[in-house]
């Protein structure tokens, strides 16, 4: 069975983005050692999954990173724009992105579903009420978090879900020559 694999950066008091789905905290100017942890991570899978929100911004902004043959992150986004993806909405009605497939149908049926088909695993991408949903299903099997050296006191929560306490297993951490950590995590 394929894995769901979250990678998401937070900051040290465990928030995705600030209260109005800020990102300006976050490092832009990342390691080698960190670009490779996560171009690793990113040959185990061959599907993303996003939430709507985020995907009205990812998918655009990888789209013209593959364009644009001058921008060092040229590769990366050309893997992101020709990787299948599936956008979990309840209100679009078609998917306007190229390699994108619309779902908007039962969450925990839709990743139990993709989990049984053949192929290497999943990486989800989302804002925190589409990983928070996903967390309260217990459909995220592992935690990629990237730590930034940054607390906020108030975002929106990674773990901003219902229900009785997550579990989890840790199995690497590391600190980033740019003062990134990772934490990741297998769902106990």
């Amino acid at each position: 069975m394929r894995k769901l694999k979250l990678q998401v950066q937070v900051t040290v008091d465990g928030l995705m983005a600030g209260p109005e789905g800020e990102m300006d905290w976050a490092s832009p100017n990342w390691s080698q050692d960190l670009n490779d942890y996560v171009g690793a991570l990113t040959e185990t899978v061959d599907c993303i999954v996003l939430g709507r929100k985020l995907a009205e911004g990812f998918i655009p902004y990888w789209n013209s990173v593959a364009e644009d043959i001058s921008n060092q992150d040229n590769e990366a986004g050309k893997i992101f724009t020709d990787m299948p993806k599936i956008v979990f909405s309840r209100i679009m009605e078609e998917s306007v992105w190229e390699n994108t497939q619309l779902e908007n149908g039962d969450l925990t049926t839709a990743i139990n579903e993709l989990k049984n088909l053949e192929g290497k695993d999943i990486i989800v991408y989302g804002g925190s009420d589409f990983v928070s949903s996903l967390i309260n299903e217990d459909l995220i099997d592992e935690y990629h978090l990237l730590v930034n050296p940054v607390g906020m006191g108030e975002g929106l929560p990674v773990f901003g879900f219902q229900g009785s306490p997550k579990q989890l297993k840790l199995i690497n951490a590391k600190a980033f020559d740019c003062g990134i950590a990772l934490l990741h995590y297998e769902r106990v």
